[in-house]
């Protein structure tokens, strides 16, 4: 007999349509992604009390996969779990279940052992506030936190800095940003290990960096893609429409003061079912050979096997909801400073099925560059 209960909600807390069917032959959890408000749905976290009463095990279900950016294939969809003092851990690739009428659900088994487990399900690794305190602490003095304004909802809005420059801009700076959908936590991971780079090797360039520009979609769980009323990537034209891109903005021409601005990096993740490889979008309108491409070359290079897709570099040409400029085209079309996205997966890379610590490892090898360009 197994006992399956809600659990509390959790920080970055998203999902829905979430029942308990223990009277099957291996009991079913049925969940899916919550679109809290947006257009489009993929991140998911919750967590479940498992009260065993003999060894057995539960089925997760996924529901909706269809209706999930890019979650076209439940092979290459791999989930996290956190069971105990272990950490996080990936579950192997979903198994589909096809229904009468043609639609799909993704299914995983968890193996339980007697007694009481809480399990927490996550689409991919999480990164919030607290991960980034221990990369804080982790780093020490070389990187420093400071609150450059407000979110839409008045948490505060943290900027993370290497080194404060000067009026007159004397040492070279790069500007980074992660988390414009709060969902793509590989962007935060990815800075994680690039910002780790730069304090054990702090001889390049200055980093300015905000690690959750979608801060509130973080703490609420949002997907972030596509959300209402503004997606915070497309609120970047003049004026801005959200505050948080206002306060990001204003961050951006203190710093174009105080150094000379060498690149602008958006860190984000595709769809769900991406496998090809990290790759880069460069603006529209860059020009063949010009700085974006010279710099996606680099990063295609250091990042390189087993990471980099074999089509590395690319233009976004998916159709927006909003007409408005995005980060990296207000970088190089206002601010005049090359910019250019790097899109890492959420579960695996060209076969390799991704850690955090690779996540870190690609992290370090976009340090690299920085550092010698």
């Amino acid at each position: 007999m197994i006992e399956i209960r809600i659990a509390e909600r959790l920080a970055s807390h998203n999902v829905c349509a979430l029942s308990v069917r223990a009277d099957a032959d291996v009991p079913e959890v049925h969940f899916a992604a919550h679109p809290h408000g947006g257009a489009e749905t993929l991140w998911f976290r919750f967590a479940v009390q498992v009260v065993v009463g003999r060894a057995g095990s539960v089925r997760l279900v996924l529901e909706h996969i269809g209706n999930m950016l890019g979650a076209s294939d439940p092979g290459a969809i791999w989930p996290v779990i956190s069971a105990g003092e272990g950490g996080w851990r990936r579950l192997p690739p979903g198994r589909p279940r096809l229904m009468p009428d043609g639609r799909m659900s993704a299914l995983w088994d968890l193996d339980l052992s007697r007694g009481e487990h809480r399990v927490e399900i996550a689409f991919c690794y999480p990164y919030g506030p607290s991960d980034l305190n221990g990369l804080l602490a982790d780093v020490g003095e070389s990187v420093t936190a400071d609150e450059i304004g407000v979110t839409q909802s008045g948490r505060p809005l943290p900027r993370l800095s290497t080194d404060y420059g000067s009026p007159g801009g004397e040492i070279d700076g790069v500007y980074l940003i992660a988390r414009q959908h709060s969902g793509e936590t590989p962007g935060s991971w990815v800075l994680d290990g690039l910002l780790r780079a730069a304090s054990a090797a702090p001889s390049g360039p200055a980093i300015w960096a905000i690690p959750f520009a979608h801060m509130d979609g973080v703490v609420q769980g949002d997907y972030g893609k596509d959300g209402y009323p503004y997606d915070l990537n497309r609120a970047w034209g003049a004026p801005p429409m959200r505050h948080e891109t206002l306060v990001i903005q204003r961050d951006i021409c203190l710093w174009t003061h105080r150094f000379r601005p060498r690149l602008a990096l958006d860190l984000h993740a595709p769809g769900a079912c991406e496998t090809d490889g990290v790759y880069a979008f460069l603006p529209q309108d860059a020009e063949d050979g010009g700085e974006e491409y010279r710099w996606a070359e680099a990063l295609r290079e250091a990042i390189g096997p087993p990471y980099a897709a074999e089509q590395f570099i690319r233009k976004a040409c998916y159709p927006s909801r909003w007409p408005t400029p995005c980060f990296t085209s207000h970088m190089k079309r206002v601010m005049g400073v090359p910019a250019l996205t790097l899109e890492t997966p959420y579960g695996v890379a060209k076969g390799r099925v991704l850690t955090v610590e690779d996540y870190r490892e690609i992290g370090a090898r976009v340090h690299r560059v920085l550092g010698s360009c």
